[in-house]
């Protein structure tokens, strides 16, 4: 496998646990209940098209956001990263973000694309990552890689009846808990990378 096939694949599997898909399955199952199957795969195209524009516009706009306030990079992984694991450890504990109780009209962006989706967490590890990739390829790859991930998680969202048929709900909440161990080991590797950083240049 190439250098870019491996950097698309690292990059992708980022990006695809950091956007918690089982967990976004098991509250867009829950807040879509009553919904008809033709209208809830038209609400998961709608969340897919909302969670792109806003991964995409924080993926961009990382390193002007940073020079604007004066932070340094290493400075947002360390915060990023305490946010991100503070969100793993909720997942694993099964604490849900959004209930049922919440739907009140459109739905597709507020709540499921944010902050269900792109929530906090979320938000600052997408800055940290746009800002780290260097050279045009890798802002390439990576686009392709932020795009890839989003558009899985759409897949996901359309055919989630049909998973929760085949997994159940006990399935769902399992591989939601094991997302959350993979975003904790994510958020780990980003404050690790950003003392590591901070402590090389002091």
């Amino acid at each position: 496998m190439s250098i870019y096939a491996n950097f698309f694949v690292a990059i992708w599997l980022k990006f695809f646990f950091l956007l918690t898909p089982f967990f976004v399955m098991s509250v867009f199952l829950s807040m879509t209940q009553e919904i008809a199957p033709r209208d809830r795969r038209r609400l998961a195209l709608k969340v897919t098209v909302a969670v792109l524009a806003a991964c995409f516009t924080l993926f961009f706009f990382g390193n002007h956001l940073f020079s604007l306030f004066g932070i340094t990079i290493d400075s947002f992984r360390i915060g990023a990263g305490a946010l991100l694991f503070l969100s793993a450890v909720q997942m694993v504990q099964g604490d849900a973000a959004v209930s049922p109780s919440d739907r009140q009209g459109d739905i597709s962006v507020v709540p499921l694309a944010i902050p269900v989706t792109v929530g906090p967490a979320t938000t600052g590890a997408l800055l940290v990552m746009g800002a780290e990739l260097q050279g045009a390829w890798q802002t390439v790859i990576g686009c392709a890689a932020l795009a890839a991930a989003v558009l899985c998680i759409g897949a996901l969202l359309g055919s989630a009846a049909s998973i929760e048929h085949v997994i159940g709900k006990r399935g769902i909440t399992i591989l939601s808990k094991l997302t959350g161990l993979m975003l904790a080991a994510l958020a780990a590797q980003i404050v690790f990378t950003g003392i590591k950083s901070f402590l090389a240049i002091h």
